[in-house]
């Protein structure tokens, strides 16, 4: 893998490429952009992501709509590292929850390799929603049943 960066204009932003792609890269809150710890944020929902709808497709499971999202807390001194990682999957279509759950962990556990790094200072944690049915990472039924 071989990754870039350069720097855009005079402030601290730049543009980083794998050749391909580019992305903007922000250093304040101003700036068009992403921080490089949104963009890690990102790149643990985006992986595991990627490996849910992996292992649910050999499944034969059918997802019409998928939305996740990640929410995350750090640490207060330097280096502020992630402390707490919390991800919701919502999908749609003709899936078993018990298949989803399993997929999640399969991925957080053994194949997002994003996930298997961050997970050395950060605690991650899930939930789901199948069809509008929310299920917590350790429930095996959904929420208010």
């Amino acid at each position: 893998m071989h990754l870039s960066i350069e720097q855009i204009n005079d402030a601290v932003q730049f543009r980083g490429t794998n050749g391909d792609h580019d992305v903007t890269i922000a250093s304040t809150g101003d700036q068009e952009g992403l921080s490089p710890m949104e963009m890690a944020a990102l790149s643990v929902v985006g992986c595991s992501s990627i490996d849910l709808l992996t292992i649910l497709e050999k499944q034969k499971q059918t997802v019409d709509d998928f939305h996740a999202e990640i929410d995350g807390t750090r640490a207060e001194e330097p280096p502020r590292v992630f402390t707490d990682l919390h991800l919701h999957y919502r999908l749609d279509g003709d899936v078993a929850p018990d298949k989803v759950r399993r997929a999640i962990n399969l991925s957080l556990d053994k194949y997002c390799s994003v996930s298997n790094m961050v997970d050395q200072t950060a605690t991650i944690t899930f939930a789901f929603t199948v069809n509008g049915e929310r299920y917590e990472q350790d429930e095996q039924s959904p929420v208010g049943d």
